[in-house]
C-alpha cells in the first residue's frame, strides 16, 4: 500500500498524496475540484480578512499592556518622588499634556452581580403591578419587564434594573422592592477602561480617538 502523504497549507488546503482537498464543516475532505468557485472566493476572503483581524488585535492587546506599564510606572514615580497619586479612591485618573491638547483617562467600572433578594424585589414589583391599573404605569411594566427577562447566558438586564431605581414612586412595597434591589447588589470584581482624546485647540471639545472598530 502506498503511503498517504499529507500537507495542511495556510490557505485551507490540505494536500493528500499530490491531490488537493479543503476541510468541510463535517470534517470531511471535499476534493478542491467540486467545490463551487464563489465558494472558494468566499474562503478565501475570510481568511484574508480573519488574518488581518488576528494581527490587529494582538496590536490593540500589547498596545494596551505597553499603556497601562507606562501609566503605571508614572503613578509609581509620582508616588516616589512626591508621595502623590492621581485618582480618586475608585481609581480614576486622567493624565493630560502640557499644551492640554492630549488626554489619557482610565476608568474603573465595578462589576455587579446581584444576590437572592432580586428575587424577594421582584415578588414585591408584581404585586405593586397587579393592583396597579393597567393603563396606569405602562413604561414602569415596561422596564420591569425587560429587566428580569433574562438573555442567553441566564443573566438579567442590569442597565434596566438600575433604571427602576431612578423612579421615585412613594408605594411602601416599591420601596422596600428597591431597597431589596440595593441589598442584592455585590460588587465582584471590577475592570480598567482606557480612552484617549485629543482637540486642537483648548477651547475645542475633546474628540475620541477611536480604537473601537464598530465606531471608527
Amino acid at each position: 500500500m502506498d503511503a498517504v502523504i499529507v500537507e495542511d497549507r495556510t490557505d485551507g488546503v490540505t494536500v493528500i498524496n499530490g491531490r488537493q482537498f479543503m476541510t468541510d464543516a463535517g470534517g470531511g475532505y471535499t476534493p478542491i475540484e467540486m467545490i463551487k468557485p464563489q465558494h472558494k472566493l468566499e474562503d478565501e476572503a475570510v481568511r484574508k480578512i480573519i488574518g488581518f483581524a488576528k494581527t490587529l488585535s494582538g496590536q490593540i492587546a500589547r498596545f494596551r499592556g505597553h499603556t497601562m506599564t507606562d501609566l503605571g510606572s508614572f503613578d509609581a514615580l509620582l508616588a516616589q518622588e512626591y508621595g502623590a497619586k492621581i485618582g480618586g479612591k475608585k481609581g480614576n485618573r486622567t493624565y493630560q499634556t502640557i499644551d492640554g491638547l492630549m488626554k489619557v483617562q482610565v476608568q474603573v467600572a465595578d462589576l455587579i452581580d446581584f444576590g437572592s433578594e432580586l428575587q424577594v424585589a421582584k415578588s414585591l414589583i408584581d404585586e405593586c403591578l397587579n393592583e396597579w391599573s393597567a393603563d396606569s404605569r405602562p413604561e414602569i411594566q415596561s422596564i420591569v419587564t425587560r429587566a428580569f427577562n433574562t438573555d442567553r447566558e441566564g443573566k438579567i438586564n442590569r442597565s434596566e434594573i438600575f433604571m427602576l431605581l431612578r423612579h421615585q414612586i412613594e408605594d411602601e412595597r416599591w420601596q422596600r422592592a428597591m431597597d431589596a434591589i440595593r441589598d442584592a447588589m455585590r460588587v465582584t470584581g471590577s475592570k480598567e477602561y482606557v480612552r484617549f482624546y485629543v482637540r486642537d485647540q483648548v477651547t475645542d471639545g475633546w474628540r475620541a480617538v477611536t480604537i473601537d472598530l464598530a465606531k471608527a
